[in-house]
């Protein structure tokens, strides 16, 4: 069997959803004729703990777990907040997190002296030891996937090295990312970032993005082959899983709620139908799981629907698909950014598995509305479009109450981790033939 060295900084028992893609993918190469070597930080800063992914580690698969420095306790220090405080990601408040100069100041050290971001110090290291590992370990390809986009510089640095062929997957774009213009860069720290990222994506072999849009922009940004190999679900996951009654029409988010994914706008549109409706208030819930920002919150509460709200922490990946179940209705809602139209998170595909309908409050013309209409599992409702939000929601609502649903999903086979999978390997294997 060929090997594969897979270069990641999530992996279990870090939970989130940068784990996913990885861990599935290695989970189904061994099936495909490749013996995964996955090389991790052995103690990295992980957002929740999640032991229940371990066990989709398959046995043939070999993990290299390195020492990393990460400077967030300098940055809890510098902040004022607790030692062992944990980091908040994506810019989220989940209240702790002021406007102080001393927050400023570490946002600006961030971006300008981490570049491209916080774990830069372990490539150094990592590199040094793979060096050594890969001469008496030879494997077949390398695999980096960011963010961090510090782990492709590790990539860049073996490819001119040992001249192993190499696979860069990008999970979200690099100067292109939704906080990229929140770092406070100076004018020399966006030129590297961009300097950076135009050499790794010109000396790969092969690149992956997640979806079609972002594909499109790195083609314009370099010859490099540019496939898509989207984020996906997995079948396992929803094996066995009896089937759920929504008690209540709740709207169900998961994942971090971040400040600019508020869809002001639905806020809105509920706090109208409470009013109007007495049978709409009296099974209207809201339930979120995952960290959500307190802007989204403050948000809710001043429409008057705190009532409805329930807030949870991170839940075990393996709990969520019978959450789904339960709910009448799955919400995404994507970020109010520039390069909006490229968002795929992670959840879109494991909503898609449930069956349960979705609201996309996103572009007309984004990758998750494509998606949607695709697979024909929900509705698509454009940013600010008040009136056909409130038009959705009261179809929604009429569904439930006659428990039936007007969406019949087609086509889901081609996101299944394991389909996906097949083909990752189809271009690993080109690129070694």
């Amino acid at each position: 069997m060929k090997r594969a060295l897979i270069i990641t900084y999530y992996w279990p028992p870090s939970g989130g959803a940068g784990v996913q893609r990885w861990l599935k993918f290695v989970k189904y190469l061994p099936d495909e004729g490749w013996i995964p070597v996955v090389v991790t930080p052995e103690n990295p800063e992980m957002p929740y703990i999640d032991e229940s992914l371990i066990k989709d580690i398959p046995a043939s698969a070999e993990i290299l777990k390195l020492p990393i420095f990460e400077p967030y306790g300098l940055y809890n220090k510098l902040t004022g907040k607790k030692k062992g405080t944990k980091f908040q990601h994506g810019f989220l408040n989940d209240g702790s997190r002021s406007s102080s100069f001393a927050e400023k100041l570490a946002v600006w050290i961030r971006g300008n002296i981490f570049i491209p971001d916080a774990r830069v110090l372990w490539v150094r290291p990592t590199v040094r030891y793979l060096m050594r590992y890969l001469r008496e370990n030879p494997v077949d390809i390398i695999i980096t996937t960011g963010p961090p986009h510090s782990i492709h510089l590790i990539g860049r640095q073996l490819k001119r090295k040992l001249n192993i062929p190499w696979v860069a997957d990008y999970r979200d774009p690099w100067t292109g990312i939704y906080y990229f213009d929140k770092l406070m860069l100076t004018a020399p720290a966006k030129n590297i970032h961009r300097k950076l990222e135009k050499a790794c994506l010109n000396e790969a072999d092969h690149l992956i993005t997640v979806g079609a849009t972002m594909q499109k922009d790195f083609g314009a940004l370099t010859s490099t082959p540019v496939s898509v190999i989207t984020n996906g679900y997995d079948q396992s996951d929803y094996e066995n899983i009896p089937a759920g009654v929504a008690k209540k029409f709740t709207l169900l988010y998961t994942g971090m709620f971040l400040p600019d994914q508020n869809p002001v706008e639905l806020w809105q549109v509920l706090k109208e139908l409470t009013i109007e409706n007495q049978q709409f208030k009296s099974l209207l819930e809201l339930r979120f799981i995952g960290k959500t920002d307190a802007g989204i919150v403050q948000e809710i509460m001043n429409n008057e629907l705190n009532d409805f709200l329930q807030l949870s922490s991170y839940v075990p990946h393996e709990d969520l698909p019978g959450i789904q179940h339960q709910a009448a209705l799955l919400l995404l809602s994507i970020n109010r950014i520039q390069n909006a139209p490229y968002i795929l998170t992670g959840k879109v595909f494991e909503y898609l598995a449930s069956r349960k309908p979705i609201l996309a409050i996103c572009p007309e013309e984004s990758d998750v509305a494509a998606i949607i209409k695709e697979t024909n599992t929900g509705w698509v409702v454009p940013f600010h479009n008040k009136e056909v939000l409130r038009q959705t929601i009261l179809e929604a609502f009429d569904d439930y109450i006659n428990n039936r649903s007007r969406f019949q999903p087609i086509l889901l086979e081609r996101y299944s981790r394991k389909s996906l999978t097949t083909a990752l390997s189809e271009i690993m294997n080109k690129l070694v033939s």
